[in-house]
């Protein structure tokens, strides 16, 4: 069974940190893009930042200098290290993994990051 499980979302100040792991079980972490999506209240769901199986990260516009995505194939984990947050990041964030050759999906059950004073 395919499990991927995020972790360390929270409630935190403006200009403040938080780091994202993403564990996945079941699946052979290294043969799948992982990405970073994020659903803010009343909005649609949206890419953040992937990471190619060969390591190849890119973000979206309003996130770039500010988010990390980082892989560790040997322990399954994904992770997003968030810097700088604003009001504006407050969202639900999933963790996604994409198989790179089958196009086969799981999704996380993501983890709920609140910025605010």
């Amino acid at each position: 069974q395919v499990q991927l499980v995020e972790s360390g979302g929270g409630l935190v100040q403006p200009g403040g940190s938080l780091r994202l792991s993403c564990a996945g079980s079941g699946i052979i972490f290294s043969r799948y893009h992982l990405n970073w999506y994020r659903q803010a209240p009343e909005k649609q769901r949206e890419l953040v930042a992937q990471i190619t199986s060969g390591g190849i990260a890119t973000y979206v516009e309003p996130v770039k200098g500010r988010f990390t995505i980082s892989r560790d194939n040997a322990k399954n984990t994904l992770y997003l290290q968030m810097n700088n947050l604003k009001p504006q990041d407050t969202a639900v964030y999933f963790c996604n993994a994409a198989h790179q050759s089958y196009g086969t999906i799981y999704w996380g059950q993501g983890t709920q990051v609140t910025v605010s004073s």
